[in-house]
Formats: C-alpha cells, structure tokens, sequence
C-alpha cells in the first residue's frame, strides 16, 4: 500500500477515534440490534434480506457513489469500529477499505469467498479476478449463503429464519436468471454479446451465455483511448450486435462514439456498482438485476423493456 496513503489513513482513524468520544445520541443509539456494516449500497440491500428484522445492516457509501476508487472518511472509521460484523465483496474490489478493517476489531467476512472467479483479461489488471461478481444471481446465492453462516454466528438466537430468510431470497435470484437465459435463448449465436462501458458483466455474461465487450477492463481513471473505441466498434460490426450499453456510475461519451460509427442502437444505461435511491429505478438488488437483465433482453431482442 502506498505510503501517503497509510498516512492519510492513520490521520482519519486517529479523527474517528476522537469522533467516536464527542459524537452525541442518536436513534441508533436507541437500535440495540447488532450493526452490519457492508462496503457498498449492493450488499446492504442483499444482507438485509437475510437479516430480515433481527440486524441493523448499513452501508459505508451511499446511493450512487463509484466504490472503485472511493474515499473513506472519519464517520467511516467510526462506523467501522462501532460495527459488530463487517462485510465486504473482495476480489480487490474495496482496496480502500483494506487498512481500516485491519485496524478494528470487528469480526469480518468476505462475502465472495465460494465463488469461482474470472479473471480480467486485459489491460493493468490482467490476470487479477473481476470483482464484479455479485452481476450473477447464481454468485449472489453464494452470498447469500456467507452471510446467513456469519449472521448466525454473530446472533445463533435467530440462526433458524436466517437460514429461512436465504432460501426464500436464493429462490427469487434462481428465477431471475432462468428468466434471463429463456429470453435470450432464441437470439442467434453472433448477437449473444454484451457490448458495455466497463468489463462488469463477465459472470452475468458467462450466465447467460453471452459473449462479453467492452471498452475498458476496469472503471476508467482518464477518457477511453482511440483504440480502445477503435476496437469496440470493430466488435460490434463484426458480430451485427443490436444494441451496446453504459453503466450509471460512468459517462457514456465513449459508447455514444460506437453507436454513431456502427449501426448498433443505445440499449440504455445498466446498473452495477451501486443501487439508487428508494425513489429510483433500482433501489434493491433484485430491483437492479431484473433492470438490468429486461433492458438486456430489449436492446438485444428488439423487444420493448418491462417498465
């Protein structure tokens, strides 16, 4: 870890410690359920269904925000130290948060430990795994399954509708894929390809038998270059691929180029890395892959997205 990075967070745990000292009551304070801490919005929502009414589950970023190249921030740390179990995805997705878990003494659990990953197979991050894997709902059951082995240990009172919790959540996720696979069945094999901003989609890809495209490996620090551009387009031609996509989290300027040089359509903007508000388009897990997968099916079928 770099060294001014170590710095700066030994300067925000330092804060939180003195926050936690002066900080005053709250109606949280009033909530004697065990805190679940997670790193991001995506498995908050996925914990929740788990833990039911028996947990406080909270999420470090918010609504919206880029979890690759987050900031912690002092009321972090300290929600981090008055957590009593903290979850996060792995896979180097939350390198961020990596000097902060290791400076508290809360049980920590890394949700994407059964799952098989892909690698990344191109760019800085070659050979390291895609962390995205909660874009499959098959992985996601293997979430589902970390976390009511950890809830149950952390509260073995509520062990039984833990457990009753997942199974009745594994079951929406299972059917949320074989719908995806059955829509997608009958395209012809060169238009099964997912064309999207960021490489985030390999084990839905994989899922659903799609061949997967993009224009950069891992969420772009600069603008696309030339040739990353130059290469989608070619893809795209190449394969007649009906529709390409962006993620919400990242403009979608260098796709627009694509769409102009190839006769493929906008299929619209996919969710990943975060959910919205409870007022938005995706504000559960479940609610940002069925989203995703029908504007999927759309752009790809020529078919219209459910509403």
């Amino acid at each position: 870890m770099p060294k001014n990075f170590r710095v700066a967070a030994a300067v925000l745990i330092a804060s939180a410690v003195a926050l936690v000292g002066c900080a005053g009551p709250d109606a949280a304070d009033e909530d004697d359920r065990p805190v679940v801490l997670t790193t991001f919005t995506v498995l908050a929502d996925i914990a929740q269904n788990v833990a039911g009414d028996h947990l406080r589950v909270e999420s470090i970023t918010k609504p919206g925000a880029e979890i690759h190249g987050y900031e912690p921030t002092p009321g972090d740390i300290r929600k981090a130290t008055d957590a009593d179990l903290i979850l996060d995805n792995g896979l180097n997705l939350e390198v961020w948060f990596a000097q902060f878990v290791e400076s508290v003494d809360v049980p920590h659990v890394v949700v994407s430990e059964d799952v098989d990953a892909i690698d990344i197979t191109e760019d800085a991050y070659a050979g390291k795994p895609n962390p995205h894997a909660w874009m499959s709902p098959a992985n996601v059951q293997l979430y589902v399954d970390t976390m009511a082995t950890a809830f149950s240990d952390l509260d073995p009172e509520h062990a039984d509708e833990f457990a009753a919790n997942a199974e009745a959540y594994k079951a929406e996720l299972q059917r949320v894929q074989d719908d995806l696979v059955a829509e997608l069945a009958e395209l012809p094999e060169n238009e099964r390809a997912l064309v999207t901003c960021e490489g985030a989609f390999s084990y839905l890809a994989r899922d659903a038998g799609l061949t997967e495209a993009y224009i950069w490996a891992v969420n772009a620090e600069q603008q696309a270059t030339p040739r990353q551009i130059a290469a989608a387009i070619e893809f795209v031609d190449e394969n007649e691929v009906p529709a390409v996509f962006c993620e919400s989290t990242v403009s979608d300027k260098a796709m627009q180029q694509v769409v102009q040089a190839t006769g493929a359509t906008f299929g619209g903007t996919l969710y990943v890395d975060s959910l919205s508000e409870a007022d938005g388009p995706v504000p559960t897990y479940l609610d940002l892959i069925r989203h995703d997968a029908d504007l999927i099916v759309a752009g790809l079928t020529g078919s219209e997205a459910a509403p």
